[in-house]
């Protein structure tokens, strides 16, 4: 691999001006588009040195012949400039968006002569004014029920709606109530269109004027007698009620805004975006974005918000839009947004208050969604398949490894060395043989990895490890054999500990995986298959090898190894915890006069096993049931262990 790129242009040779990017194969495709305040200082960091940079970047560079810039005036061109390249070359490198789904929406058809409200995924009807997305479709169902006894629009067919005004009979729909459009013989075009506008009005904010006019006509018909009226009254405003209910109110009541919550890892994103009108959360959108660079979370933001309102209408931009952080051309997303809405729009990250709650929600929503989205990967029957037989071909086995086993060690600082194993057969987990080992005395991470192999490779078909009940089946079928009668053959169960994996999986890279190689020789089971992953580029590393293998980042075999990895390390994670707890518990028992519950009262106090050490007597004294002597033995039993 050459370490400078021959297509490289000369230092002078490219503008400090802002522009847009572009990178093309020997073939002329469009590999990657990105945009730059300053495009010299942007395209140096692609042409740094070939080992310095992300293997996905460097995967990139290499693939590429060739790279051309267009000047333009402003940030801001840039910006619409690399929007449109994007979704017009769709370059294979840029991050690639999929929706989980096709959310469902509630459309009224302001375009019709007398527009209807209805339910649909399809976000193209012209001249609609849509609403949500809803995550379920009986939800939107639910809100029109409610929606049609306040506000009785139009919700039949076209079909029905032009026969019943060219026979002069209501549609059924309008027969049964469910209809009140002009169909229904009850309201006049004009009077219709009034009821539309009332109804968007109410959808787009939850305008609390129709709550206060109804409550008003409710008490004006009680007083004057007219209980009927006032009943329905109540009746549709026990409805208003309820759609208001639909939606949890989080914000204050003049609050438009769209909040995107993102998780992230190496490969993939997961994002969560809340669109909150009226100071409600009116629909939640999950997206789920594949990296193929190595990209900030800044850019990240940056992209989706390209992405969302690259081609949203006006009234879709909201005032506010909240992001996790922001991103370097802030200023300059905003005046796009801005040159898109006609009116004013800011760009900001929550802080506190409501806001930052609905923040730490749309965060969380995110982080389930990216574990969600990476399991399903592996605990699809046929994701499950690929990804055992990509990793057969990618690692060169013979055969497909059917019995995986992933080694992780945790420590902290040095102290407190533990190991874990977990195992996965046909790619999912069997957390009934999962194994945990402590670590005595090591010197690193490496001797750690060698200790433990050495010590779980011992098991495999040791003699010890068969029951008592093997051992006298072997007996009498020994016997059976040596009075040359037929021998019945018998299958035994052998531990589990005992089975051999067809591939072992270690945290890390060249160094680890040198380790565990030295284990398996030293214990006779060069049989075994062998490879590490290294969790700062996802490169997986085999026994011998110079350069790591480089899977794609659409591969089921990688996402399996990423599994793997993460189980282990929480595994082992989860196991130092509880040693540590039971380590200092056992220290603090030994002070004479301290119990459990004093115990867990310093715990508690403290937070932290090292804050209770750094803690001087007068402090530990401080804590209600613990005196002056008292407090002097806890701090010389913590200061001498």
């Amino acid at each position: 691999m050459p370490s400078v790129l021959p297509y490289r242009p000369k230092q002078g040779e490219i503008p400090t001006s802002p522009g847009v990017y572009r990178f093309r194969d020997a073939e002329g495709r469009i590999l990657y588009v990105g945009k730059a305040k300053n495009l010299r200082a942007r395209l140096s960091n692609y042409f740094a040195p070939l080992h310095t940079l992300h293997e996905r970047t460097r995967r990139m560079v290499t693939t590429a012949a060739s790279v051309e810039w267009t000047v333009v005036g402003s940030d801001v061109e840039a910006l619409q400039l690399e929007y449109m390249w994007i979704q017009e070359f769709t370059p294979p490198f840029n991050v690639r968006y999929k929706d989980d789904k096709s959310y469902p929406y509630m459309a009224i058809t302001l375009a019709d002569e007398a527009p209807r409200v209805i339910v649909t995924r399809n976000r193209r009807i012209r001249g609609a004014k849509y609403f949500g997305p809803y995550p379920k479709i009986w939800a939107v169902h639910d809100v029109i029920d409610l929606m049609i006894k306040v506000f009785p629009i139009r919700t039949c067919s076209d079909s029905s709606y032009k026969k019943a005004m060219a026979t002069g009979r209501p549609c059924f729909p309008g027969q049964i109530g469910r209809c009140g459009g002009p169909c229904s013989m009850k309201v006049t075009i004009d009077e219709h269109r009034a009821m539309v506008d009332d109804f968007v009005a109410f959808m787009s904010g939850g305008d609390q004027r129709f709550a206060r006019a109804l409550t008003a006509r409710m008490r004006e018909s009680a007083a004057a007698m007219d209980y009927e009226s006032a009943a329905g009254y109540r009746d549709k405003l026990q409805a208003i009620e309820a759609v208001l209910g639909k939606s949890a109110l989080v914000l204050p009541d003049d609050t438009d805004a769209d909040l995107f919550g993102i998780a992230e890892d190496e490969l993939a994103a997961a994002v969560q975006h809340f669109v909150v009108r009226g100071g409600r959360v009116r629909g939640v959108r999950a997206t789920t974005i594949e990296k193929e660079l190595d990209i900030s979370g800044a850019d990240l933001v940056d992209q989706v918000v390209q992405r969302t309102y690259g081609d949203a209408a006006p009234a879709d931009i909201p005032k506010q839009v909240l992001v996790p952080v922001l991103p370097e051309d802030a200023a300059e997303l905003e005046q796009w947004l801005r040159d898109k809405r006609g009116k004013n729009v800011t760009l900001q990250v929550a802080q506190r208050g409501g806001k930052a709650d609905l923040m730490r929600t749309a965060t969380i929503n995110a982080q389930q969604a990216l574990m969600l989205h990476k399991t399903r990967r592996t605990s699809d029957y046929v994701a499950r398949t690929q990804a055992l037989t990509d990793l057969q071909e990618a690692l060169g086995l013979t055969e497909a490894p059917l019995r995986i086993e992933c080694y992780d060690v945790s420590h902290l600082s040095g102290t407190n060395v533990v190991a874990s194993m977990v195992v996965f057969e046909d790619g999912l987990p069997r957390k009934d043989q999962y194994r945990t080992f402590g670590i005595p005395e090591t010197t690193d991470d490496t001797d750690s990895i060698h200790q433990v192999l050495t010590r779980r490779l011992a098991h495999l078909d040791r003699p010890e490890d068969r029951t008592d009940a093997e051992i006298a089946s072997a007996s009498v079928d020994a016997a059976i054999a040596a009075d040359g009668e037929e021998v019945v053959a018998t299958v035994r169960k052998r531990p589990r500990f005992a089975y051999p994996p067809q591939l072992l999986v270690v945290d890390g890279g060249q160094p680890q995986v040198a380790a565990a190689a030295r284990a398996l020789e030293d214990s006779g089971h060069t049989e075994i298959a062998l490879c590490g992953i290294a969790k700062r580029l996802e490169e997986v590393w085999l026994p011998g090898e110079d350069y790591p293998v480089i899977l794609p980042r659409t591969s089921e075999a990688l996402y399996l190894l990423q599994r793997l990895r993460d189980e282990a390390h929480r595994f082992a994670i989860t196991h130092q915890r509880k040693r540590r707890g039971r380590d200092i518990t056992s220290v603090l028992s030994e002070v004479p006069g301290l119990g459990d519950a004093r115990i867990k009262a310093l715990l508690r106090h403290f937070g932290s096993v090292a804050a209770l050490r750094q803690a001087a007597p007068e402090q530990i004294a401080e804590l209600p049931g613990i005196g002056p002597k008292l407090a002097a033995s806890v701090h010389e039993h913590l200061t001498r262990g």
